[in-house]
C-alpha cells in the first residue's frame, strides 16, 4: 500500500531526507522511530502530497505521489502533530464540514459520523466547541477527522503526544483495531510506542534509514555477542569480582538482589566465545548455588541507541544474511 522510492528531500542546503526507500503492506501497522529532527515529518508530509520530494518519489495504493496527487489523497487520512482544528466550531458541524470537504453527503455522510463519534468515543463532547477540548479529546477528534471519508491508508504523526496514560492506551487499542481493516503508518520517537504497535519498524536518523525490519530482526541484526543472566547464592562483590577477572567475559553488571545473600548479574561476551560454558565452569569452581541461568536478548531501546550510536547513514534493509547477530558496519 505504501512504497517509498529513493526519496530525498533538500530545504536549501539542508538535507532533510537522503535516499530514503521502504515499503508497507497491505493492513499492517508501520512505526516510523527516530529522535526528532530525524526527517519522520518531513516523509509523511511527502506521503500526504504536502511536499514534493528533491529527487525520488513514492507511491500509496499504486497511486504515485507526484504524478497522481488527487487519486493519493483520496486514500489517505492524516492526522498530523498539531491537528489543524477549528477552535470555534463545534465538533460535529465540524466533522460534518470534514465530512462534506471529503465528498460525503446524506445517509453514508451520517453513517460515517455515527461510526466515528463511536469509534473514536467522542460522544461525550459531541457538542462542545473544540477551544472547550482537553488534549485528550482534541487528539480524538483530530483522529475523527481522519477517519471520516473511511480511508484505505491512516498516516498518524505523533498520534500520542502530550496524553496521558488511560488516553494513550485508549489511543493504541483504536489503532490496532483499525489496523485490521487498514494500512497505517504513524511517527513517533517513542520507543513503548513502536513496541506497542507496530508490525514493521523503519528507523530514521539524519534523514536517513538506518534499520528496516521488525522488532526482532532489528534487535537481532544489532546484537553483537551473547548475554546471559545469572541468580547465583552468594556475595556481590565475590561474584563481580570473578565474573570481571575471567578473559571471556567482556561485561558484568549488577542487576539486583533477589532475596537472601542472592545477587543478580548480566554477562556479556563478544560473538563465538562460550560464555555459558565458561559461567558453569566459574560458577562450579567458586562453589555458588545456581538458582537462574538465561540467555538474555537486547532490547529494542539498546539496538536503538546502538544504531545511533554508530553514526550510520545510509539505507540498511533487513535481509537474511543480516539477520546473523553480527553487528552492522
Amino acid at each position: 500500500m505504501i512504497e517509498v522510492k529513493s526519496v530525498s528531500m533538500n530545504y536549501g542546503k539542508t538535507r532533510a531526507l537522503d535516499n530514503v526507500s521502504f515499503v508497507s503492506e497491505k493492513g499492517k501497522i508501520l512505526g516510523l522511530l527516530g529522535p526528532n529532527g530525524a526527517g519522520k515529518t518531513t516523509l509523511m508530509r511527502i506521503l500526504t502530497t504536502y511536499l514534493y520530494p528533491t529527487q525520488g518519489t513514492a507511491e500509496v495504493g499504486g497511486h504515485d505521489v507526484i504524478q497522481d496527487p488527487l487519486s493519493v489523497r483520496g486514500l489517505i487520512g492524516y492526522m498530523p502533530e498539531a491537528v489543524p482544528l477549528y477552535d470555534d466550531m463545534i465538533v460535529d458541524d465540524y466533522l460534518i464540514f470534514i465530512g462534506k470537504a471529503r465528498g460525503l453527503f446524506g445517509d453514508k455522510l451520517l453513517t460515517r459520523l455515527r461510526w466515528v463519534k463511536e469509534s473514536c468515543d467522542i460522544s461525550a463532547v459531541w457538542k462542545h466547541t473544540i477551544s472547550e477540548l482537553s488534549k485528550g479529546f482534541r487528539q480524538r477528534v483530530g483522529l475523527a477527522q481522519a477517519l471520516v471519508h473511511d480511508p484505505q491508508v491512516l498516516i498518524l504523526d505523533e498520534p500520542t503526544a502530550g496524553l496521558d496514560p488511560l488516553q494513550i492506551i485508549g489511543i493504541r487499542d483504536l489503532i490496532k483495531k483499525l489496523s485490521r481493516e487498514k494500512t497505517i503508518l504513524f511517527s513517533t520517537h517513542i520507543l513503548q510506542e513502536v513496541e506497542a504497535l507496530a508490525d514493521r519498524i523503519v528507523i530514521l536518523n539524519n534523514g536517513a534509514l538506518i534499520a528496516n525490519g521488525t522488532h526482532r530482526e532489528i534487535i537481532q541484526m544489532t546484537a553483537h555477542g551473547e548475554r546471559i543472566s545469572i541468580v547465583v547464592k552468594a556475595g556481590k562483590d565475590e561474584v563481580k569480582a570473578a565474573l570481571e577477572a575471567d578473559d571471556i567475559i567482556s561485561d558484568a553488571r549488577f542487576a539486583g538482589s533477589v532475596g537472601d545473600a542472592t545477587v543478580k548479574f548480566l554477562v556479556s561476551a563478544e560473538t563465538g566465545k562460550p560464555l555459558i560454558p565458561r559461567l558453569n565452569k566459574i560458577i562450579e569452581e567458586k562453589h555458588w548455588e545456581l538458582k537462574e541461568l538465561k540467555k538474555e536478548e537486547p532490547t529494542l531501546e539498546e539496538a536503538f541507541i546502538w544504531l545511533l550510536s554508530k553514526g550510520i547513514t545510509k539505507n540498511v534493509p533487513v535481509t537474511p544474511a543480516a539477520v546473523t547477530g553480527q553487528p552492522i558496519v
